[in-house]
C-alpha cells in the first residue's frame, strides 16, 4: 500500500463495491449503489475515494466510455473490450501476444515498458443481435 492513511468506512465501501462487480462501473454507478447504506455520502466523496484507490494501486481506470471514467478492481494483467454502442466493458481472457512485445515497443520508443493494457473497441454480440432484429 503506497499511502499509510487509515482506511475509512466509506473508502472500504467504495473499494468493496468495485470488487463486487465485473461491470467496470463509473463513479456515479458506485455512488448510486452506496447511497442507501451511506445516505450522507456525496458523489465528491466517491470521486475522492476512487482517486485514493487508484493511487494505492487497489483499482485501475479502464478508460473513458460514453464520457465517464470506468473503474476495474481486478488488478491482474488483463485486457478489455468496449462496446461503442451500449458502453459495456468486458474483461478478456489471456491473449496469445507475441513474445517480447513489451521489449519491441520499448526499443522503438527508447523506453522501458513495465506493463501494457490493450483496449478493443467494437459492438458487442447483444448490440449486433439487436440490430439484426430491427431489420
Amino acid at each position: 500500500m503506497a499511502a499509510s492513511r487509515k482506511y475509512s468506512r466509506k473508502h472500504e465501501a467504495v473499494l468493496q463495491c468495485l470488487r463486487s462487480t465485473t461491470t467496470h462501473p463509473s463513479a456515479d454507478w458506485v455512488f448510486q449503489q452506496l447511497r442507501k447504506d451511506f445516505p450522507e455520502m456525496s458523489l465528491g466523496t466517491v470521486y475522492r475515494n476512487l482517486a485514493q484507490c487508484k493511487q494505492r494501486g487497489e483499482v485501475r481506470t479502464v478508460g473513458f466510455v460514453g464520457g465517464f471514467e470506468r473503474f476495474d478492481a481486478r488488478m491482474d494483467p488483463h485486457d478489455h473490450f468496449v462496446c461503442r454502442q451500449c458502453g459495456r466493458v468486458d474483461d478478456l481472457p489471456p491473449l496469445p501476444l507475441p513474445e517480447g512485445l513489451d521489449q519491441l515497443v520499448g526499443a522503438q520508443l527508447g523506453a522501458q515498458i513495465d506493463e501494457h493494457s490493450l483496449l478493443f473497441y467494437g459492438r458487442c454480440a447483444a448490440c449486433q443481435a439487436g440490430d439484426a432484429q430491427a431489420d
